[in-house]
């Protein structure tokens, strides 16, 4: 199977889970809390440390440093560090969350892009893949997962249920 294919076989069997979230969750205000909050204005910088979590609709996320980058005072970009830190949504449809779980974490506004690095793991019920850096374009609704050299992605996919 020629490298086209596999990816194409990857992206196809990774499709469960890489659905878009609630279309609502853009909507809702974020609640943010953290043990520590640096936040500077002209520089556009907020840094919040220790058991941070944010919660925006059906959107969860802990860390234990978050940063967030603003630009024309809307969020531009959120790098998440933890051990690990980790995301939980509930995707449009789904009656099953989407949770993941990596060192680090980089959402990227404009390109509407997550990225989770290092030890990174998404699940969807029973269907997971693990990787050292997977990308999920929002958008796009595609996923892309190894960095190449060693690493090796892990997927498991659970057979589906038969509708009666």
């Amino acid at each position: 199977m020629n490298r086209r294919a596999r990816l194409a076989l990857l992206l196809l069997l990774a499709w469960p889970l890489a659905a878009p979230a609630l279309s609502t969750d853009r909507r809702q205000p974020i609640h943010l809390e953290a043990d520590t909050a640096d936040i500077d204005d002209r520089s556009g910088l907020s840094v919040y440390r220790g058991n941070v979590t944010l919660d925006q609709g059906s959107l969860h996320i802990t860390a234990d440093e978050l940063r967030v980058h603003l630009k024309d005072g809307e969020i531009d970009r959120i790098y998440a560090s933890g051990r690990p830190a980790t995301f939980r949504q509930r995707p449009d449809g789904k009656d099953q969350d989407v949770e993941g779980e990596a060192l680090r974490m980089e959402y990227h506004a404009t390109q509407d892009r997550l990225i989770l690095l290092e030890q990174a793991q998404v699940r969807q019920g029973g269907d997971s893949f693990a990787s050292e850096r997977i990308v999920y374009d929002i958008t796009t609704d595609q996923v892309q997962a190894g960095a190449g050299g060693s690493d090796r992605v892990r997927i498991i996919i659970q057979p589906r249920r038969e509708k009666p």
